[in-house]
Order: C-alpha cells, then structure tokens, then sequence
C-alpha cells in the first residue's frame, strides 16, 4: 500500500443512540491503515484500526505527538482541543516523567481515600432526584453533575466557579465551525483560570489534587506552575467529558438491556468487571482523537508511512478487534477481563483510571441499589442523542421508579 492511494472523507457524526458507528465499521474491514480526510486540518491522515496495530502506534517512539505542535493537523473540531503544551502533545522522556509525577495523585490508595467525597456527592444528587419524584433526568441528576462536581471539587475549585469551568469545557468540545473563536476563547480563559488556582495552592496547599500534584516528587523532579496549570486544566476537561458521558451510556445500556441489570442485581460484586466490558463495547465518543506525525518512515501493518504523515488510531475499532476479542459486537459479561483501549494506550494512557473507576462504580453501584426499580420513562427510541459534539451520549434520560 502507498501514500498515493486515494483518500476517504470521513465526517464521523454518526449519532445513533449506541450503535457502531457503520463508516468505522467499514474502515475496520479493510486491510491495514486507510488514508482518510477528516472536516478540519489541511492535511489526510492515515487511520490505523486493529488492536495490535493501535499498539503498536501508541508506543512507538517514531510516532509523535509532539510534532504536531504548530502544524494545522487533521482533527473533529475547529479549534484543536488540546492545549500546545499539554501533557497529550508531549513526547517521552519529557512525557514519561510529567506523566510518573502527577500519576501520584492518582494511586489506588489515595483515589480510595477520596471515594467517600465522591459517595457524599452521588448521595447528594440522588437525594435530590429522589426528592423531586419521577420522571427524572438522569443526565440531570447525576451524570452530568457527578463527575463535574467530582473533579472540580477534587482540584479544589470553589463552588461558585463550577458554571464558568463547566460552559468553557462544552465550548471547547463543541464541532461546529462558527464554534473557533468560542473555543479559542474558553481555552484561553481556562489556562488563566488553572495558572492562579496553582499559585495560590503553592503558598497555602491543601488536601486537593493540585496540591497534591504539587508535592509530588522523584529525586530532585517536580511539576513545575506551567506543568501544573496544564495538567489541572486536562483533568478538568477529560475529568468531565468520559465519565459524564459513561454514566450516561452504561445507565441507558442497563436499562435497554435488563439481562445485564438482573446479572448486577444477583452479583452487585461483579460490577467492576461489568463495568470494564461496558467500556469496551461502546462507542465513547465519534470518530478519533489526537494524531501524531511520523519522524521518519515507518512500516505499520503493511503500510508505509512516509516521514511527515500525519497517523490516527482508532480505540473503538480497536475495542472491537474480532482477533482480540471474539464476537466483538455482543456484550459477553463472560468475557475474560482482558485490557481495553477507553482509556487509551501506551505513554499516553488516562493517568487517572483509578479515579474515572471510583466514579462509575459509585454512580452505577449507589443508582441500582437506591432505585431497584429504575427503569425509562420513554420508549428507548425518544431518547436524544447529542449531535453537537465528539461525544456519544444522551442529552436526557428520563427515568421513572
């Protein structure tokens, strides 16, 4: 295969409610990497879409994220989502030791010495929704709300910041191309934002995790304020986006599916494991994330990659790879619990699993257990989709118990 071969426009805006989306179904079948134009950037790119492949590019060091600094690199939205010096766009060793210093905010440990802030939250939420009576919205209620109110009051932001923090995020993620400035804006008044809350936290420090960030330390290695600012303002916007969207899906997979809610009822233990081949059958959120540039040429699942190229890996296609996972389609709760790609792979992976895990297991735990008879308020077909932006989720979710 050669880069000469013709391109697929590929919008990726398919939007129905959880199906795979049938264009990256397509892709998936071919043979080895596509060339593919996407709606924003004056370059193609190649798609890679097989597990092993999706590995491989990940961890890859000839494979950059950093080089795409500065360039009008193929992408969904607008405006690039990431920030220039965001730890996404970072290449080893510089990633590789940003990454092992915030990543201690992070451990198991302490991520379990804040689930009960995150239990009082949910708890707090679920009494509202109680309190109002049904029909409620889910998305409303909880899964909106939780994971917004969770890392925002984990960075330690006040409360009455929450809307503002909140509105930036939505304008940052949002597809359309009268959307630029907004974006561009709302970037820039988050970096500000994240930039003092660090400087205040170096000369008082708290029990957040910026503080927390902040004390980190490896040898004579340490977070400096830039470093910092980039990873609160990251946090505040992935911390928001897949769990919000997540909470939402699983809930809706639950209620269109109640084998897998009457399997959770008899074997609340088996949540975690539920929870992980949920993340791996749906479709988190439309199309790809951010590329990266080859340094050199590269061979890749029998393709050549020209120095310059601009690659892109998908981890949906990647989590339905039929030679990693037999009968990708079907949820198989069965299913040896082998790794996923939700959350990434390789030197770019979520640093903050352990905290995106507390979250669903909370939300999805403490939902069925507090409504045992949760169930849609509407036929699963009235339900709407978000069409706005990257994300896969339902605006509402009416629900009724």
């Amino acid at each position: 295969m050669s880069g000469d071969e013709k391109s697929v426009a590929c919008t990726f805006d398919y939007s129905e409610a959880l199906e795979f989306d049938p264009a990256l179904a397509h892709l998936m079948g071919r043979s080895g990497p596509t060339r593919i134009r996407l709606p924003y950037g004056d370059a193609d790119a190649w798609l890679v879409t097989g597990f092993d492949a999706v590995k491989q590019v990940t961890t890859d060091h000839r494979l950059s994220r950093a080089g795409i600094i500065g360039r009008d690199y193929p992408r969904m939205t607008p405006e690039p989502i990431v920030s220039t010096e965001s730890i996404n766009v970072m290449d080893p060793p510089h990633s590789t030791r940003v990454r092992r210093l915030a990543a201690q905010a992070f451990t198991q440990s302490r991520v379990d010495g804040m689930r009960h802030r995150i239990v009082r939250l949910a708890g707090q939420l679920l009494d509202g929704m109680e309190k109002e009576g049904p029909p409620a919205d889910l998305v409303r209620h909880l899964s909106d709300p939780l994971p917004q109110h969770t890392i925002l009051d984990l960075l330690g932001v006040e409360r009455s910041q929450w809307p503002r923090i909140q509105e930036s995020v939505h304008q940052m993620l949002a597809v359309g191309a009268d959307n630029k400035q907004a974006a561009a804006a709302s970037k820039a008044d988050l970096r500000d934002y994240f930039a003092g809350l660090v400087e205040q936290r170096r000369h008082t420090p708290g029990t957040d995790l910026i503080s927390a960030m902040a004390a980190a330390r490896e040898g004579e290695e340490h977070l400096d304020d830039r470093e910092l600012a980039v990873m609160a303002l990251m946090l505040a916007l992935s911390g928001q986006d897949t769990a919000t969207c997540q909470i939402s899906d699983i809930t809706y997979l639950l209620l269109t599916r109640p084998e897998l809610t009457e399997r959770l009822r008899r074997h609340p233990e088996s949540l975690p494991g539920v929870l992980h081949e949920l993340l791996r059958h749906i479709p988190f959120r439309k199309g790809i994330g951010i590329p990266r540039v080859a340094l050199e040429d590269v061979e890749l699942d029998g393709a050549l990659i020209r120095e310059g190229d601009f690659v892109h890996v998908s981890y949906l296609t990647a989590n339905r790879d039929p030679e990693h996972y037999p009968d990708p389609h079907a949820i198989d709760l069965d299913r040896p619990n082998g790794p996923h790609m939700t959350f990434g792979w390789g030197g770019h992976r979520c640093i903050a699993v352990p905290l995106a895990m507390a979250e669903l297991e909370v939300a999805v735990g403490r939902l069925l257990e507090r409504f045992p008879g949760l169930r849609l308020a509407v036929p699963p077909e009235e339900v709407r989709w978000d069409t706005a932006t990257i994300r896969r989720f339902p605006l509402e979710l009416p629900v009724s118990w």
